[in-house]
């Protein structure tokens, strides 16, 4: 299914991250959200992020080396929704700049909270204003 994907990730402890060309970044303890999207298909994608053994291509995957992915929420949206999820998260989270943002305006795909899961991912539901659609199933790490 194309859509766009959250990432809901749980760092247990302070982490300092290589990230490609945004250099080393520290990364706090609590969760992160990671806005993406798979024009071509976003179980495959997501089953991606999910392998510990891949290629590191995207910002993303150099924090889930470190980081676990918690949840999966999934949305039958075009990709600009992608950016568009992302500016309704910066109003509410803070963010990490310039993650996973390089091929868009927006200053962050990635967004931090002290929340925990669960209230989180009912934070996102009631800023999207409709349930995640796929992806509830998914095996996370």
């Amino acid at each position: 299914m194309r859509g766009i994907y959250l990432l809901i990730i749980d760092s247990n402890y302070p982490i300092e991250v290589e990230v490609g060309a945004l250099g080393e970044i520290g990364f706090h303890e609590g969760r992160y959200i990671y806005v993406g999207s798979a024009q071509n298909g976003v179980e495959k994608r997501v089953e991606r992020h999910l392998r510990d053994d891949k290629r590191k291509h995207w910002h993303i995957d150099h924090l889930l080396e470190e980081a676990q992915v918690k949840e999966v929420m999934g949305y039958g949206e075009k990709k600009k929704e992608e950016c568009r999820t992302a500016a309704i998260l910066k109003e509410k989270f803070s963010l990490v700049e310039g993650f996973g943002c390089s091929d868009c305006r927006c200053d962050s795909h990635l967004f931090y909270s002290e929340e925990d899961v669960d209230s989180l991912i009912e934070k996102i539901r009631d800023l999207k204003g409709r349930e995640d659609l796929l992806l509830k199933d998914v095996k996370t790490q």
